[in-house]
C-alpha cells in the first residue's frame, strides 16, 4: 500500500519433505492430495464412532451432546453474529425440536428426514471431515460446511430428479452454480441402498475435495457462497447435517482441523499443474533487479528491511500468467505486489496496478484510515477486494493472482477476494487517475513501503508470451 494514504490432508498422509531452500521448524509441508482414502484412514465399521489418529469424534455414539438445531437453510452469519449469550438462548431452544427428529441408537445417529439441520456448536475453518452414513430410496439430504450448503448425499437412482443430477451420484457441490467446477460429482460412486456409505471432505479456504467411497468426486473446487454469491464462504462455521424429506443413518463422524502450513501445502500441491517455474532461488536476487539494498534474504524468504521503499522487480517481464508465493505480515504491515510494471516510476500507477499486501487491520494497528480500495488483494485505489481472510499475524499466507488481458483474480489461503476487470473501471480513490492500468506487459515485482514483511515460494506460470 502506498504511504501517502487516502482519507476517504490427512496427518496420515501428508509427508514431511518440505520445499527447497526452506528448512526450518516453519517451512512448508509437502502435501498430496491422494486420489484414493488410504484404508487405514478409515476406523473399521466395529469401531463404535473411535476417530482415527488426530481426528476428534463429532457424535460419541451415546446422545446428541456437542449438536445444536439451526434454522433450516439460514444464512450462518445470522447467528455467526450473535453475542454469546443469544446464541446460547438460541441453541437452547432448538433442542427439543432436534430431540423430536434425531435419535440415538446402537451407536447410530438416526434422523427422520424432517426438523432442524443437526448443527455442530463448534466453528471450523480449514478441516477435514471423515462421515459414514446410509440413506434409503428418495432420501436427499447433505453436509453443510461452515453452514453453508453443501456436500450433496441423495438417491442417485430417483429419476424424477435425473434433470437436476441425482443420476450423477452424490459428493458433489450441488449448490454451485449450473456448469461451475464441482457442481457434478467427477463418478457415480454410491453404493446400494442398505450398505453404508464412506464420505471424505477436505475444505481449505473455499476449495473442496470431496471423496465417496474412495473414489474422489470433487478436486479441489471452489465452493460457492449460497446465501450471497458474490461473497466467499465465512472464514469460520459450523458443520451442518441436512435433513429433506426421507431417513438417513450416520456414524463415525470426525473432524481434524487442519494448520497453516498444512493448508498452504495442500494449496500449493493441489493441481501439481505443469508450467509454474520458480523465479526466486530462496538464496539471492539472481533473476531481480531494482531495489535490492531494500531487502535481504533470510531462511529461504525475501525480507524487506524497516524503513526501506522502492520496488524490486523480475528482470525478465511476463504478459499474462498465474503468481504463487507466501507472504507474512507484521503488525500494520505494508508492501504490494507491482503488476506489469514498466521499471520505473510509482508501479500503482504506470504499472497495470498495484496489488495490495497489507494487514487486514491495518487501521486498527496502526491507527490510520484507509479507503476501502486500499486493503489487502485490492487494485490500489481501483477496486476493493474482500477482507477477513488472512491467517494470524506472523503466520505465512498463501496467494495466487492471475493476470489475463485485462482481469485480474486474487485467491488469498485459498478464497476468491477479488476478480475484476481494470478496463471498466471509471472510479479512482483520490480522483488521481491509474494511466498505466491498461499495459498489456511488464515485470512482475514487490512495492516496499518501510515495513519488514516478507515473501518466499514465488512461482509464475507463463500464459502467454511476453511482447513489448
Amino acid at each position: 500500500m502506498k504511504k501517502r494514504l487516502l482519507s476517504a490432508f490427512s496427518a496420515v498422509l501428508f509427508t514431511a519433505e518440505t520445499f527447497a531452500g526452506n528448512a526450518g521448524s516453519d517451512a512448508p509441508i509437502r502435501f498430496d492430495v491422494p486420489s484414493k482414502v488410504a484404508s487405514d484412514v478409515y476406523p473399521a465399521p466395529g469401531s463404535k464412532n473411535t476417530p482415527p489418529a488426530g481426528f476428534t469424534a463429532l457424535f460419541n455414539g451415546q446422545d446428541l451432546s456437542g449438536w445444536w438445531g439451526a434454522g433450516n437453510d439460514v444464512n450462518p452469519l445470522k447467528y455467526l453474529s450473535l453475542s454469546p449469550e443469544d446464541l446460547a438462548k438460541k441453541r437452547e431452544a432448538s433442542i427439543p425440536e432436534i430431540e423430536k427428529h434425531w435419535k440415538v441408537a446402537n451407536g447410530e445417529l438416526l434422523n427422520d428426514g424432517r426438523g432442524l439441520f443437526l448443527t455442530t456448536e463448534k466453528y471450523y475453518g480449514d478441516f477435514e471431515l471423515l462421515v459414514d452414513y446410509k440413506t434409503v430410496p428418495r432420501a436427499d439430504s447433505g453436509i453443510y460446511l461452515r453452514g453453508t450448503p453443501q456436500v450433496q448425499i441423495w438417491d442417485y437412482t430417483e429419476k424424477g430428479k435425473f434433470q437436476i443430477g441425482s443420476n450423477k451420484g452424490s459428493g458433489g457441490l450441488w449448490n454451485n452454480s449450473k456448469g461451475a467446477p464441482g457442481k457434478d460429482p467427477l463418478v457415480l460412486a454410491d453404493r446400494p441402498f442398505g450398505e453404508w456409505n464412506r464420505l471424505r471432505i477436505v475444505i481449505v479456504g473455499s476449495r473442496v475435495w470431496t471423496w465417496l467411497n474412495g473414489q474422489p468426486t470433487v478436486v479441489g473446487a471452489i465452493m460457492e457462497n449460497y446465501f450471497d454469491r458474490s461473497s466467499p464462504l465465512p472464514p469460520r462455521g459450523p458443520i451442518l447435517l441436512q435433513t429433506h424429506g426421507r431417513e438417513i443413518i450416520w456414524r463415525n463422524i470426525f473432524v481434524r482441523e487442519i494448520g497453516v502450513a498444512e493448508g498452504n501445502a495442500i494449496l500449493h500441491e493441489r493441481g501439481n499443474e505443469a508450467g509454474f517455474k520458480s523465479i526466486f532461488n530462496s538464496k539471492d536476487l539472481t533473476g531481480w533487479t531494482g531495489a535490492k539494498e531494500a531487502v535481504h534474504i533470510e531462511d529461504g524468504a525475501i525480507v524487506w528491511n524497516a524503513k526501506k521503499g522502492g520496488t524490486l522487480y523480475t528482470e525478465e517481464k511476463f504478459s499474462d500468467y498465474v503468481v504463487r508465493f507466501e507472504f507474512k505480515l507484521p503488525r500494520g504491515g505494508n508492501n504490494g505486489l507491482a503488476i506489469r510494471y514498466p521499471g520505473q516510476g510509482d508501479p500503482a500507477y504506470v504499472g497495470m496496478t498495484e496489488l495490495q499486501i497489507l494487514d487486514d487491520n491495518y487501521e486498527a494497528n496502526t491507527k490510520q484510515k484507509i479507503d476501502l480500495r486500499q486493503a489487502h488483494g485490492s487494485a490500489y485505489g481501483m477496486v476493493a477486494a474482500k477482507r477477513g481472510y488472512q491467517r494470524p499475524l506472523g503466520e505465512w499466507n498463501y496467494q495466487e493472482v492471475t493476470v489475463k488481458g485485462s482481469t485480474l483474480r486474487v485467491e488469498l489461503n485459498g478464497v476468491p477476494i477479488l476478480n475484476t476487470d481494470l478496463s471498466k473501471v471509471t472510479k479512482y480513490a483520490g480522483n488521481r487517475q491509474h494511466p498505466g492500468k491498461d499495459r498489456t506487459t511488464g515485470y512482475f515485482g514487490f512495492a516496499g513501503h518501510n515495513d519488514p514483511v516478507q515473501f518466499r515460494n514465488i512461482e509464475i506460470k507463463p500464459l502467454t508470451t511476453a511482447k513489448e
